[in-house]
């Protein structure tokens, strides 16, 4: 189709196959996983709506040159033939993140220096002035990436990573990354069609995103800005029209999503938050100690938290595992719940047999999903009624 392009989302590892699947939701084509991304076809449109929609990318980048390299020259000539100029107006700032696995070059930093010596030399040609770098919070991000010697250039259309959504303002010591939430959610198969519960729910981020996964609203509907609205075709009317039709997609939401956590500050953290996201008319956010608490509604839960790693504390985390398990075991029937934990040996503590354990990656902590099937009832008698 005219008009079509070819880009690549990042994520995290073990998303890719939700993430593709979420592409192929959107209408994506030619969708194909990769390892921690997935590339696949769209319009500028799509873009836009790639950045405003998924919910487990961390990042969509357009490419716009490959060639090969074995050199410093040969990345200086190639990258100084893109006509910069075209894609960014000289006032504004830019800045190069490179990756490099290749024998001829061994240093990010350096690939980085010399493809920017080549874009500010292009515009001091062509316009007579340079545009500065800025590391931090440069309006155009630029993305170098040297695989043996093929090198891709692409330009960053998010900007800052996805998983800063806008709606996060008050976090806890380790709040967990809004895409890594989203993609556990949606890993327990979490659909928005029974009552969800996260009873240490920190600083709000997995009621935050249960909600907007619920009622089907953009992800980063409370961002206010992407690298590609400092592009050169940037085209606000559309990029408002895709705002539009993604906010007519939503969808309402009959059940409830509650939260629990025992400290006040956190209770206070996630209501403010929630309040930022606009989720408030489905939440219920209380102070209560998890081990003390029976299932808060009739019918079906699905449930979703974070309990703490407590790396430190092997012997406290042990009683506080057997906790989890005990409480799951006598107040929670009829409940699906899953936990995100890297304390692999607090694990076996729980003391209940897993349905399922996902390896995952909680930034660099090698962690597991895992779901325990707690029944209305024994397992026999739920066997039995069959």
């Amino acid at each position: 189709m005219a008009g079509n392009f070819k880009m690549l989302a990042k994520t995290l590892f073990g998303f890719e196959p939700i993430l593709a699947q979420e592409l192929r939701n959107l209408g994506a084509g030619h969708v194909e996983e990769g390892v921690r991304n997935v590339t696949f076809e769209g319009d500028t449109g799509f873009l836009y709506k790639a950045n405003l929609c998924l919910r487990t990318a961390l990042k969509v980048l357009k490419p716009i040159a490959t060639f090969k390299v074995h050199n410093e020259k040969d990345l200086y000539k190639n990258v100084y033939e893109v006509d910069w100029p075209s894609i960014f107006h000289q006032e504004k700032t830019f800045a190069i993140d490179s990756t490099v696995n290749s024998d001829n070059f061994n240093n990010s930093m350096f690939v980085s220096l010399k493809a920017k010596d080549a874009i500010v030399d292009k515009f001091r040609a062509v316009v007579r002035q340079r545009p500065n770098v800025n590391g931090q919070d440069a309006d155009v991000r630029i993305n170098i990436h040297i695989f043996k010697n093929q090198c891709t250039v692409s330009l960053d259309s998010s900007g800052a990573s996805l998983h800063q959504r806008g709606y996060r303002i008050l976090t806890n010591i380790a709040p967990i990354n809004e895409v890594l939430a989203a993609g556990l959610l949606l890993k327990s198969g979490w659909d928005g069609q029974t009552d969800f519960l996260d009873p240490m729910c920190g600083s709000g981020t997995f009621l935050i995103e249960a909600g907007m996964i619920a009622c089907n609203i953009p992800a980063n509907i409370n961002r206010e800005s992407y690298a590609f609205m400092n592009w050169r075709d940037y085209e606000p009317e559309l990029h408002q029209k895709i705002v539009d039709a993604s906010l007519n997609k939503t969808r309402e939401f009959l059940h409830k999503i509650i939260g629990y956590d025992k400290a006040p500050s956190a209770v206070r953290k996630s209501q403010e938050n929630v309040d930022n996201a606009n989720l408030s008319e489905y939440m219920t956010i209380e102070r209560k100690d998890f081990f003390k608490t029976e299932k808060p509604v009739e019918g079906k839960l699905h449930m979703v938290f974070n309990p703490p790693y407590g790396e430190r504390l092997p012997i406290e985390m042990e009683e506080f595992y057997t906790k989890i398990g005990d409480t799951l075991k006598q107040n929670y029937p009829g409940t699906d719940a899953w936990l995100i934990t890297s304390n692999l040996e607090a694990l076996k503590c729980v003391g209940l047999k897993t349905s399922r354990k996902i390896k995952v990656f909680n930034g660099k902590l090698e962690a597991r999903l895992v779901h325990y099937e707690m029944y209305e009832g024994s397992k026999k008698a739920k066997f039995n009624a069959n």
